[in-house]
């Protein structure tokens, strides 16, 4: 059963959604001014520095990602946010590429910000299909207030043939099961947490987590 969800009221914080030419950018901006923030898609560093919360979502692929990263000169901006302590969301691809690996075209150097790899899928049974393309449950594996007034095991929607497997079992906040893999599906570190799933895409429940979010102060 989903809560129930009324907008909050307006609040003052500047969030930033960062813009470094993948997909998916325009049903998270939707998403947060659902919630009444204000909220500026943008490839500008000097704005995603002042920001006051940072999203880094994204569909697409590592190594693409990483290219547009390094051209728009976006990876330092990225790097000094988490540094200083700016409530920072990773989802979907945003949140492959804070690790330190990724299998994808055919090995890709990602951002280093977490210790771990992102592998692919690569499942026995044929009927598992990838990429995972649909609602799966969050599994806590520790309470974390992005996550307040959601119940362990809702579902969430997935898009998505990689999964991380981050190198420390204590940074994962929430695991999901798919093609015989449990893999960290939701993982948080001081001021950085970062999802899998997309709570823009999840209904109710993923507004609930995206409020939780803005109003989170770490």
């Amino acid at each position: 059963m989903y809560p129930s969800f009324e907008p909050p009221e307006l609040n003052f914080y500047m969030i930033a959604i960062v813009d470094y030419n993948a997909g998916n950018l325009t049903s998270v901006k939707l998403a947060f001014q659902a919630l009444n923030c204000e909220v500026e898609v943008t490839q500008s560093p000097a704005t995603i520095l002042k920001a006051d919360r940072v999203i880094f979502p994204g569909v697409g692929a590592a190594g693409a990602s990483m290219r547009h990263l390094s051209e728009l000169k976006l990876i330092d901006p990225i790097r000094e946010v988490i540094a200083r302590g700016t409530p920072f969301l990773g989802i979907c691809l945003g949140t492959q590429i804070l690790f330190d690996f990724s299998e994808e075209d055919g090995g890709t150097p990602t951002l280093g910000l977490l210790p771990g790899r992102v592998p692919r899928f690569q499942p026995e049974n044929p009927f598992e299909k990838v990429p995972q393309i649909g609602w799966n449950q969050l599994k806590y594996t520790r309470t974390h207030p992005v996550l307040h007034g959601i119940a362990d095991m809702s579902e969430f929607y997935f898009v998505h043939s990689y999964y991380p497997a981050p190198k420390q079992d204590e940074i994962i906040i929430g695991t999901t099961c798919y093609a015989d893999v449990t893999f960290a599906s939701m993982v948080a570190v001081d001021n950085l947490v970062a999802t899998q799933f997309h709570p823009e895409k999840s209904g109710r429940i993923g507004l609930k987590l995206l409020e939780n979010f803005v109003h989170w102060t770490p």
